[in-house]
């Protein structure tokens, strides 16, 4: 496991350096074809949205799971740009004072309180609607079938019923309380959709078989709902100068979670079963599957 690790770390840090000097050209002042001009206030903020920290996971994902599928890199670093920049539009939102009210967010600012409340919401925004022109773009090196199934696909699970959705429910939570099923629905969609997207990106990038595509999703599935649950032991186990935000305010808010539900014991051995269905749907691809396998892993184990 620790040579596993390493290479995991290596390329994790890797795959974000080279996602983070693709962000940083896209969002430069460089005006492209069809646009009149990139307002600077609006493009900083978008630029700080984006570049202010991050392990840059989702992106990973798909890169990785391009890569087991001898999928394009290029084209997987620019749809996990795109997933980046919708991930991070999904933030910018969620700290406004409407939604969850943080100051903080990566241990800084938030975009409101380091710009303005009217720059973050037109932020997030821009941050939406480029994720599509990114995979759209004749840069992006795939057949147009592939990106209109990527299109779909993100759109879905950005959307309605997707991440848009799953914070609309999540809002609701703090005046009436779901139940089990309804906390794990709202988890689904919240957080769970674009980690599933991330994966199953992979599959379409590589044009690979409608099996290797549905058991990607799957994958992404599992670690998306091992995602949450650390996410919900974190909050109530670290601090903020850990994770670099406020801790604790689901529990404030009354909002449901599953730790609270069963416990923290229920809580560990669930996150444990997640890491080790998502290993096994890995099984197939043997070694090549070694990085994502680890990816699980760490999802679990994270510490921020």
């Amino acid at each position: 496991m620790d040579a596993k690790l390493g290479t995991f770390e290596t390329r994790l840090k890797s795959s974000a350096a080279e996602i983070e000097a693709l962000l940083d050209l896209l969002l430069s002042p460089a005006v492209l074809s069809d646009e009149i001009t990139r307002p600077d206030l609006l493009r900083s903020a978008m630029h700080y949205a984006v570049l202010n920290g991050g392990k840059r996971l989702r992106p990973f994902l798909v890169v990785e799971s391009a890569a087991l599928l001898g999928g394009n890199r290029q084209a997987a670093l620019r749809v996990g740009a795109a997933l980046e920049c919708i991930h991070c539009y999904s933030l910018v939102h969620d700290d406004l004072p409407a939604m969850d009210d943080d100051d903080l967010r990566r241990g800084k600012p938030t975009v409101h309180i380091k710009f303005d409340e009217a720059t973050a919401i037109l932020a997030g925004d821009s941050l939406l609607t480029y994720a599509f022109d990114i995979i759209a773009a004749p840069e992006t090196d795939l057949p147009d079938r592939s990106k209109t199934e990527l299109v779909l696909a993100i759109a879905r699970a950005a959307g309605l019923g997707g991440m848009a959705g799953g914070q609309a429910l999540d809002l609701a939570a703090e005046t009436q309380a779901p139940d089990e099923a309804g906390i794990i629905r709202l988890q689904a969609m919240k957080t769970g959709a674009l980690i599933r997207f991330a994966c199953e990106a992979g599959a379409i990038i590589a044009g690979a078989s409608a099996e290797d595509r549905q058991r990607l999703r799957r994958f992404g599935e599992k670690i998306g709902l091992a995602f949450q649950l650390a996410d919900d032991i974190l909050d109530l186990t670290s601090d903020i100068e850990t994770m670099g935000k406020a801790t604790g305010k689901d529990t404030a808010r009354g909002k449901g979670t599953l730790v609270a539900l069963h416990g923290m014991d229920w809580a560990e051995k669930q996150l444990r079963q997640h890491v080790e269905d998502a290993e096994d749907l890995l099984d197939p691809y043997g070694g090549r599957a070694a990085v994502l396998k680890a990816t699980a892993q760490f999802v679990a184990e994270r510490k921020s």
